[in-house]
């Protein structure tokens, strides 16, 4: 679909050694120097769903297809990069593409790996971070503004964008985040971004990157991230790269009793790509046959034509009507037959919003 999460955050805190993980391959290079990611790292990496596999006990598919996420490795950003400090420019314009900023920040001490600034400070790397960030809005905000004002001359209805862009620009000088601007439902905030794709608007998740001690119980430098993440309303996500990179060659009853021995329920990784999944709007629906059980990825919202185009363009185009069946109803009656015969299937119609699970069967005419 065309969405992406970036991975960003200080050289050597532990991105690539993440992206590493996430993709279950050596497909970034980690290494203890800055700038070790130079052209970023891309992957598409499948969204774990243990409903496909129910689904699949029933069916008894001859494969099993995931929703997938992009992730993208990019590289690391110093102080300067909004004036090309380092590999600011193309930090910059990379992260720009992405819809989802996923902010990697060490929340451990490890004299063995150094770090950039010298010392572990996570709130210290997220301003650096950030503020490169801002400065990079601000000064595409600022071109915007000028091009407004002469526009504004001709055009009245240009100036409450104009008073919007000003009154942003105020709030970035700030130190803020445009993301919390308290005017950024408005139609003239929403025409500004779409036409500069703020950076700092996007969403953003911090992963606070621990030792193995700070998975159990958080420890100083997470309980700060958190603070900070309650304030600009982002999700924190804890992990240790360190053993998700372990986990990447044992198969998932393996993975799951190592986590449990750790006391974890669920991987750090699983959560950034549940929750990035969700960030992006993004949900799944299923269909279920012989050949494959698979998820179908759409955004939240959409209704039954346009879900059944993610199949194909044609299904839309020709949409009759769709069979619908409830996933815990598919599971509890043990199939679209039984579903069937207890009245748990629907029909329904070109208006209908699809949801989070449902089991679909479309009929069409090309």
């Amino acid at each position: 679909m065309g969405l992406s999460i970036g991975l960003v955050g200080l050289p050597n805190v532990g991105k690539s050694t993440t992206f590493n993980a996430l993709t279950k391959a050596q497909n970034a290079e980690a290494a203890n120097y800055p700038f070790c990611t130079i052209e970023p790292n891309k992957a598409v990496v499948p969204v774990p769903d243990k409903r496909l596999a129910e689904l699949a006990k029933i069916v008894n598919p001859e494969k099993i297809q995931y929703s997938t996420l992009d992730f993208v490795d990019i590289a690391g950003l110093v102080k300067g990069a909004s004036k090309g400090e380092g590999l600011g420019n193309k930090f910059l314009s990379n992260i720009r593409e992405t819809e989802v900023i996923l902010q990697i920040v060490r929340c451990f001490d490890d004299d063995n790996i150094v770090h950039n600034e010298g010392n572990i400070d996570p709130l210290r790397d997220v301003d650096i971070i950030e503020g490169e960030l801002i400065l990079a809005d601000i000064e595409v905000l600022q071109n915007r503004i000028d091009r407004l004002k002469k526009q504004a001359k001709f055009d009245k209805n240009v100036q409450a964008v104009l008073t919007i862009a000003e009154e942003l620009l105020e709030f970035l000088a700030d130190g803020n985040l445009a993301r919390n601007f308290e005017k950024n439902d408005t139609e003239e905030y929403i025409l500004l971004n779409h036409e500069i794709r703020l950076l700092t608007n996007k969403e953003i998740m911090y992963g606070a990157n621990v030792d193995e001690d700070g998975l159990l119980e958080d420890n100083d430098y997470v309980i700060r991230l958190r603070e900070h993440a309650s304030k600009n309303n982002c999700e924190i996500i804890k992990l240790c790269a360190k053993i998700e990179e372990e986990l990447i060659g044992l198969d998932d009853d393996e993975a799951q009793e190592f986590l449990t021995d750790l006391g974890v329920k669920e991987s750090g990784l699983e959560q950034i790509i549940h929750k990035g999944f969700d960030k992006l709007g993004l949900m799944s629906y299923f269909t279920a046959g012989v050949k494959e059980v698979r998820a179908w990825t759409i955004r939240k919202n959409t209704t039954a034509p346009k879900a059944a185009a993610a199949i194909h363009n044609d299904f839309e185009k020709g949409f009759i009507r769709a069979e619908v069946i409830a996933y815990n109803d598919y599971i509890e009656c043990g199939g679209e037959s039984k579903a069937k015969e207890a009245g748990k299937m629907r029909l329904e119609g070109k208006e209908y919003i699809v949801n989070d699970g449902d089991v679909m069967h479309f009929r069409f005419n090309i």
